[in-house]
């Protein structure tokens, strides 16, 4: 199921058509993490503990179009994990969010230890990875988890509405911008700060992007970055 999800993200980013991307769980579930006895149990079993290595899934999400959860159900461990460096999490009133980990024995991972403490803080970040404890969506909203609540029944309406407004934009401006808030977000040097932004905006001057959001300006119409 992971290699089937980066190959499907992997298609939309390579595909003009689409502007963003919506990933959502099927049935009453988001994702309710590893399946314990087929991927713990069998490690065991196996004599190994070492877990099956993909893609590097934090680089594929950060470089791609934005990206966004719509978390229906339980999204528990990596379930929860995958999603922190998505661009938006909306979260249904029937959401369960929890990063177990250590009720499971195991450390956080996908870059989670980053980006928790990214979203939440530090201290409310310690507290759900130390506890293991159980958020549900409207406290997972309250404290940063997740970024929009909504109904069961709108929530992939709530999802796909936020996407628009996102695709929309031109792509290559919406990866550069992307790449700065990657780069830049945590790095105190303002210094390096301002020089990767200039040099971005260098790149955007130089876009048709650029120009037909100028000229779509001075005609007073829609600008169209997908023609």
């Amino acid at each position: 199921m992971s290699a089937e999800l980066c190959d499907a993200i992997t298609a939309a980013d390579e595909d003009a058509s689409v502007g963003a991307v919506v990933v959502t769980g099927a049935g009453r579930g988001f994702c309710a993490g590893a399946d314990i006895s087929d991927v713990f149990g069998s490690q065991l079993d196996n004599g190994s503990d070492e877990r099956p290595r993909t893609r590097n899934w934090v680089e594929m999400i950060r470089s791609t179009k934005p990206i966004i959860a719509a978390v229906n159900g339980a999204s528990v461990g990596v379930g929860l994990s995958m999603i922190l460096s998505f661009d938006w999490i909306v979260a249904s009133t029937a959401a369960k969010f929890s990063l177990r980990f250590v009720k499971m024995g195991v450390a956080p991972e996908l870059a989670s230890s980053y980006f928790a403490p990214q979203r939440m803080g530090f201290s409310t970040a310690s507290d759900l990875m130390l506890s293991g404890r159980f958020v549900e969506g409207a406290e997972a909203v309250s404290i940063g988890l997740a970024d929009e609540l909504t109904a069961p029944e709108t929530l992939l309406d709530a999802a796909l509405a936020r996407a628009a407004t996102y695709a929309e934009n031109p792509a290559p401006q919406l990866k550069w911008t992307k790449a700065l808030l990657n780069q830049n977000a945590s790095d105190t040097d303002l210094d390096a700060v301002q020089r990767r932004e200039l040099e971005t905006l260098e790149w955007c001057y130089a876009s048709a992007e650029h120009k037909e959001a100028v000229a779509a300006f001075m005609e007073k119409r829609p600008p169209n970055f997908r023609s």
